[in-house]
């Protein structure tokens, strides 16, 4: 079980995907000066997690978070006027939140975490599937006449669909808390299926959801 320093905010982070931010909330400042101080120890990474229930910003905005969250390694920061930071960041390695550390005694939300491992469950099924989920991504850029960058890697592929295809936040976190990439990969297919399916009919689509750039 390890610590880490999250933020909470009203979308889900992708491992690979990148996050901009606009940090200026006076908490969240502070979150970036400790991860500034601690860089010759550990890599600059804090835990973006989905707002279950709640508001990102106010110290009591945020009453529910969800349970799986994705690691966020800064990998750009540039300090703006009054205390305003841009920060690039990307997401890594997938973890579950065990409890809030009630005793670390910081102004942002700690808690204790498990990092949590990226099984791919079988590889047939897993290499079936991606193929089918690659088809049916092309076949949504034709219907919508938008471009497609589908990745070679299959977990990358399962990961990458949020940046295709517009998904609200709850699908988002499904996609994110599925137990393998076949699972994945499985729940990724329905959801593109179904998108295009809403697509082909309406004639129309949502763009896919950007990262929130300005946040707190």
């Amino acid at each position: 079980m390890a610590t880490l320093p999250l933020f909470p905010l009203g979308t889900v982070l992708m491992p690979g995907a990148q996050l901009p931010l606009q940090i200026f909330e006076p908490r969240y400042v502070q979150l970036l000066h400790d991860l500034n101080a601690s860089q010759d120890e550990r890599s600059p990474v804090f835990g973006v997690v989905a707002i279950r229930e709640g508001f990102e910003v106010g110290e009591d905005g945020v009453l529910a978070l969800h349970s799986i969250g994705c690691g966020a390694l800064v990998t750009q920061a540039a300090a703006l006027e009054d205390e305003r930071f841009l920060v690039i960041s990307e997401g890594i390695d997938r973890f579950r939140v065990d409890a809030i550390d009630e005793s670390a005694g910081t102004p942002y939300t700690t808690a204790r975490i498990t990092w949590l491992t990226e099984p791919d469950g079988d590889p047939a099924t897993v290499t079936r599937l991606a193929a089918r989920l690659r088809a049916e991504l092309t076949a949504f850029a034709a219907t919508t006449d938008s471009e497609s960058g589908i990745p070679d890697d299959d977990r990358a592929l399962a990961y990458a669909v949020p940046a295709t295809v517009s998904l609200d936040l709850a699908d988002r976190q499904r996609l994110l808390a599925s137990k393998d990439t076949e699972s994945r990969l499985r729940l990724a297919l329905q959801l593109v299926q179904r998108e295009r399916e809403f697509a082909a009919a309406l004639g129309t689509v949502a763009a896919p959801t950007a990262p929130p750039f300005s946040l707190n």
